[in-house]
């Protein structure tokens, strides 16, 4: 199983980052977008499995894109809102969300609901292969050729949110958001656990984890 496409409509930049930062490094292929201007188009080109909707968005609101998702696709619609009116949670239910998170919300919280989601629809696609590695999200677990790699914590969250980006080049930055949360943590961090993830894999193949020089790092096959 590979990932799930998760759609990101959210027009605060820093919580939309976040939002599809977290995402990906639960293995998810995430697209994001400031508004709905591109809606149709994304719904029938990158086909989204799930819509992370924001309710209050310039042009069209939350609720008049949740209208055009349910004409358009089967896809699940989680709605996220400053609102914490009951009216407007219902009116969001009634009108075909799945779920509906209020604002502040933890991330992990956000993540944990379109998983679950995502298994409730029978979507749910947890383990990402590049080459002959397996990265098992549900599990924890991850193999090479089909031996097991043993990765800390810290180690195995690096490697899922490079897996769901695989062959793209993500930043040191990006990385901290990912995994740790952050973008003001010593970047050094990133480097140690790059280096330890690469031995690791690099036991049992080739080496997948590469180096971009000035730009970050990439999962890839070949070099």
């Amino acid at each position: 199983m590979q990932p799930g496409r998760i759609l990101v409509v959210e027009d605060a930049e820093a919580i939309r980052t976040a939002v599809a930062a977290g995402l990906r490094a639960a293995g998810h292929d995430v697209l994001g977008r400031a508004d709905g201007a591109l809606l149709e188009q994304d719904l029938a080109q990158f086909r989204p499995d799930m819509v992370v909707l924001d309710v209050m968005l310039p042009g069209r609101d939350g609720f008049a894109l949740l209208e055009v998702v349910r004409a358009r696709s089967a896809s699940g619609v989680l709605m996220l809102t400053a609102r914490d009116g009951v009216e407007d949670r219902v009116r969001g239910l009634r009108a075909g969300s799945d779920d509906y998170v209020v604002k502040p919300f933890e991330l992990a919280e956000v993540v944990a609901r379109v998983d679950a989601l995502l298994r409730r629809m029978g979507r749910a696609r947890t383990r990402i292969t590049v080459g002959d590695l397996v990265v098992d999200v549900d599990s924890g677990s991850v193999r090479r050729a089909d031996i097991p790699v043993a990765l800390t914590a810290t180690e195995f969250k690096l490697l899922t949110y490079l897996a769901g980006n695989r062959d793209r080049v993500v930043t040191k930055t990006q990385i901290l958001t990912a995994v740790w949360g952050y973008d003001n943590y010593d970047p050094n961090l990133v480097e140690v656990n790059v280096s330890a993830v690469r031995r690791k894999l690099e036991e049992h193949g080739d080496r997948l984890l590469h180096t971009v020089r000035g730009l970050g790092y990439t999962l890839r096959v070949g070099e």
